[in-house]
């Protein structure tokens, strides 16, 4: 459980509407829909042009673009593709039906019970099956959002659900436009309630791979920094319910961007997060293929205070509610995120590797976890602002000194580069600046060299110019501000909107475009429901499915790959082009392409294994034309001002 004066946000723009027509969008449409205004108002620092270096393919710029929260599931259930591909999806596997309600096979998605009481375990003793779903919860949705109080059931939701996945938008439309709660809102979506995304909720969640534990952990097992769990303890007393099972659904016209996107580009139904966990931990895998871990002001490891160390172990008395997790509670340093995942007995630890043990193969270094090395599980601050002075609050990391990042190879190679962050505000970041989505920010290799900091670091607006006047580097992370898509303080609608922009200024820019792969990603499925596939390659991942959709002229046009891929795979995308080393012997970018039975394209044969993503593409020839998106809509609304979004809780 989290403060509820703690989740409150608002942000600055509104999304309206998106329609379903195709339109070529002018100059002045493609800056309305950008975000919001104080982002993108003034440039100063632009990128310089720097050196691309040799490619082994047409590819010459690639952009990540990262949103927030999302299971492939969640978000692609009821997509169908084009051509005869085939996708798995809760359609394809009968759990749902395009229309959206339970299909005939939805008792494979029927959420179960458990009893957990004195150890954690990845896979406790189930005791039965829900009934009915637990109501959803508002978790801290603003008011002006949902026109109800934070933290409550969520009366736009049925209180007896059935026990399967659930469409969001039979309840609350895709663009709803709040104007029944005096249009107080931020953007126009969906806004629900933000189900719990930590690393040890998440494994028992995942079940093991049966996939049956989501509700009952989101009832369960609250992130209370420590504190005991309230009294008397009820379905509602996480203030979750089952958030957990809502799903879009693109059948009905759900997420028309994206499902625009996946059918005239290449996808992957079989693309995960890196890391059981959430937005922190995730970014710096996608930055390093690796974790950040607790350390002296030399780099040696060293424990970290005591109320900072993971201890999933149920509470006495309690059925999972843990003894210490969560997002850090002000003036204490309660807030459990750091493993020593080397002592095969502490907290957790020991629950982890006892499902690990019970695989048919080794996962990666028999966990990659080194001897005494506490490493970061979920959300801290980075060690250092964006000025390269020290972050001196309570839930940071220390600055990294070893942990080797994809731009570290990047600029030994001579290769342009750069992380462009909405709110950035040349140095001054805004409220809505996610300061741990930038991997980069935790390497001391980068956050100590002023000249460096100067050439990768920028705005969004700087990322619009760059593309304009064609002085992008080679590789780019663009990265949205609270338009990012999170559940509670976003909307997925929001989040096309950002794509939408960033995708519609590259093609408007033909010589760039003819060399550029854009890669639209999630960070985090973010606690909803999947029933995909889940490859365990170490003792930190990897977590569930989450969109993957490319976007380039040599991508195939509506493929949908499903060779196994995760975060790591966008580094042995970057280093397969550019003729890289892996960054280091602890990264994951070491593993190798999967081999797979035809039958069974989704479970690699040569565990662990993960994709580089090669087979999205042809790079014989230019196949996918710049097929332009659905028009967008959107109001700056400048009379509100983004409150600041806590980094520690996406």
């Amino acid at each position: 459980m989290i403060d509820s004066h703690r989740r409150a946000r608002t942000v600055a723009t509104a999304l309206v509407g998106l329609t379903a027509a195709l339109a070529v969008l002018g100059a002045t449409a493609a800056l309305a829909a950008s975000g919001t205004a104080s982002s993108r108002a003034s440039v100063t620092a632009r990128p310089g042009r720097g050196g691309f270096g040799a490619t082994v393919t047409p590819i010459k710029h690639v952009i990540v673009i990262i949103g927030e929260n999302h299971t492939f599931d969640n978000v692609f259930a009821t997509y169908r593709p084009p051509d005869h591909q085939r996708v798995l999806n809760l359609l394809s596997e009968r759990i749902v039906t395009a229309s959206g309600v339970p299909g005939p096979a939805a008792g494979k998605a029927a959420q179960q019970t458990a009893t957990d009481t004195t150890t954690y375990q990845v896979r406790p003793a189930t005791t039965g099956l829900y009934g009915t779903l637990p109501q959803p919860n508002t978790t801290y949705v603003s008011k002006g959002c949902d026109g109800q109080p934070e933290n409550q059931p969520d009366t736009r939701f049925p209180a007896n659900l059935r026990n399967a996945p659930y469409q969001i938008t039979k309840y609350v439309p895709y663009f709803d436009d709040h104007g029944q709660y005096g249009d107080t809102c931020t953007f126009d979506g969906a806004f629900v309630g933000d189900p719990i995304h930590r690393f040890y909720q998440m494994y028992q969640q995942v079940d093991g791979g049966k996939q049956k534990l989501w509700t009952w952990v989101h009832e369960t097992a609250g992130d209370s920094n420590g504190a005991p769990p309230p009294s008397p303890f009820g379905p509602e007393s996480t203030d979750q319910g089952a958030v957990d099972m809502g799903f879009y659904n693109m059948a009905q016209g759900d997420a028309p961007t994206l499902r625009f996107l996946a059918s005239h580009y290449s996808m992957s139904d079989n693309y995960h997060q890196g890391v059981m966990g959430g937005t922190g931990a995730n970014h710096i895998m996608l930055g390093t293929g690796d974790a950040a871990f607790y350390q002296d002001g030399n780099g040696n490891p060293t424990a970290p205070p005591a109320g900072e160390v993971e201890n999933p172990n149920p509470q006495p008395g309690t059925n999972n509610f843990y003894t210490q997790d969560g997002y850090g509670q002000t003036g204490t340093t309660n807030g459990g995120s750091y493993s020593n995942c080397s002592d095969r007995s502490a907290p957790g630890v020991s629950g982890v590797f006892a499902y690990l043990r019970t695989l048919s193969y080794r996962t990666f270094h028999n966990g990659d976890c080194a001897s005494g090395h506490y490493y970061l599980l979920n959300n801290y601050n980075p060690g250092y602002n964006v000025d390269g002075s020290l972050n001196t609050s309570t839930f940071t990391v220390p600055p990294q000194h070893s942990l080797r990042t994809i731009g570290d190879e990047l600029s030994a190679r001579h290769i342009s580069w750069g992380y462009f962050g909405e709110g950035y505000d040349n140095g001054q970041p805004g409220p809505n600046y996610c300061g741990i989505c930038d991997p980069m920010q935790y390497a001391s290799s980068i956050m100590t060299n002023p000249a460096q900091r100067a050439r990768i670091q920028h705005g969004v607006g700087d990322f619009d110019a760059a593309v304009s006047t064609g002085t992008l580097p080679a590789v780019s992370f663009l990265k949205p501000g609270d338009d990012d898509g999170h559940p509670a303080y976003s909307t997925l609608a929001a989040f096309e909107g950002f794509v939408q922009h960033a995708i519609s200024e590259v093609q408007d820019n033909a010589q760039l475009w003819s060399n550029t792969a854009i890669f639209v990603t999630f960070d985090e499925g973010g606690g909803y429901y999947d029933s995909g596939y889940v490859q365990p390659i170490s003792f930190f991942g990897d977590g569930t499915r989450v969109p993957m959709i490319v976007v380039s002229p040599y991508a195939k046009p509506g493929y949908v790959s499903h060779t196994y891929t995760d975060h790591a795979s966008l580094l042995k995308f970057i280093e397969r082009n550019w003729r890289l080393r892996p960054l280091s012997a602890r990264s994951l970018d070491n593993l190798p392409n999967p081999r797979s039975r035809r039958g069974n394209p989704y479970v690699p044969l040569d565990r662990p294994a993960i994709g580089d993503m090669f087979d999205y593409f042809n790079f014989s020839h230019a196949t996918a034309t710049a097929a332009r998106l659905p028009l967008s809509r959107v109001k700056i609304t400048t009379a509100r001002r983004p409150e600041y979004v806590p980094n520690l809780l996406r």
